[in-house]
């Protein structure tokens, strides 16, 4: 158990998008010999994932949606709780929290989606799965496109720690192949190029497995600062360690630069000033130490 640990999460989400994706493409072409569904259009030779699981594979098909969100909004909760807890690169910056609650919303956003379109099958709610299935693709490539630019401003400032840089070009690859093939699916679909568009359709969903592997890479590192004794200490450290190598990002720099400019005025008055002069820088870089 020395090694089980949050990442565990996004590893058990991905296995049941691809075991969902495999039972459900197999099924279609071993079992039933590439069957025409009743959802299919009439120049249509080619399921989309939405009507092999509108069929006897629905209790699958909401099954393995429902299991692979729960998984994957706890790795997007488990990645903020332990930046929070200084377990892993902490989120320092307003713009830096933000971005990750934008992550969070559009990840719960994505979530409807991806569990209502399994309910709302495309054979009996048709209007429904499309509307679904469209909040499910914007979702999760807008909570992607938020965690990069996330991932960019932790990496930034926190250069030592290589596998934010890793996991943003992972997380940047995703989100430009999905958006170019999710535009070429809604335009094969929209033209009527069904065959084509269902092809795109399964593509997308299995690149969308390895986006959620990619969180594996994120929350690995807490392994090592599970039993470390300064952990909780670790978000201040890191958050005085970036303010002291960018002092001109320091709250309070004007107040600051005018007890300087009064210290240099006080070395003027003499020797007998010099004691108290050294007195008031050792607490000007006490107050800038402690921030």
């Amino acid at each position: 158990m020395r090694y089980l640990s949050y990442w565990v999460f996004p590893i058990i989400s991905g296995l049941m998008w691809l075991a969902t994706l495999l039972g459900l493409l197999l099924h279609w072409i071993v079992d039933t010999h590439r069957v025409r569904y009743a959802s299919m259009n009439d120049n249509q030779t080619i399921a989309y994932i939405s009507d092999v699981g509108a069929s006897e594979l629905k209790p699958l098909f909401v099954t393995g949606c429902i299991i692979t969100t729960i998984f994957l909004d706890l790795s997007f909760g488990s990645d903020r709780y332990l930046r929070h807890k200084g377990r892993l690169v902490p989120n320092t910056s307003t713009t830096e929290k933000v971005l990750s609650a934008l992550t969070i919303v559009f990840a719960v956003i994505g979530t409807i989606g991806l569990t209502f379109l399994s309910g709302f099958d495309t054979l009996r709610y048709p209007r429904l799965h499309d509307i679904f299935l469209l909040l499910f693709i914007a979702g999760y490539l807008l909570s992607a496109i938020f965690i990069c630019a996330e991932y960019q401003h932790l990496s930034r400032k926190n250069r030592q720690h290589r596998v934010l840089r890793l996991s943003f070009w992972v997380k940047v690859v995703f989100v430009v192949v999905e958006l170019i093939l999710a535009i070429a699916f809604v335009a094969t679909n929209f033209k009527g190029y069904y065959n084509s568009a269902a092809i795109l359709e399964w593509i997308i969903a299995f690149i969308f497995s390895f986006y959620i592997f990619s969180f594996y890479i994120d929350l690995y590192p807490a392994i090592k600062t599970r039993n470390n004794p300064l952990s909780n200490n670790t978000a201040r450290r890191m958050e005085e360690t970036y303010y002291a190598t960018h002092p001109s990002v320091l709250p309070h720099q004007r107040d600051t630069q005018d007890s300087q400019r009064t210290l240099t005025d006080g070395q003027g008055h003499g020797h007998g000033h010099h004691g108290h002069s050294n007195s008031a820088q050792s607490k000007n870089r006490t107050d800038q130490r402690d921030f």
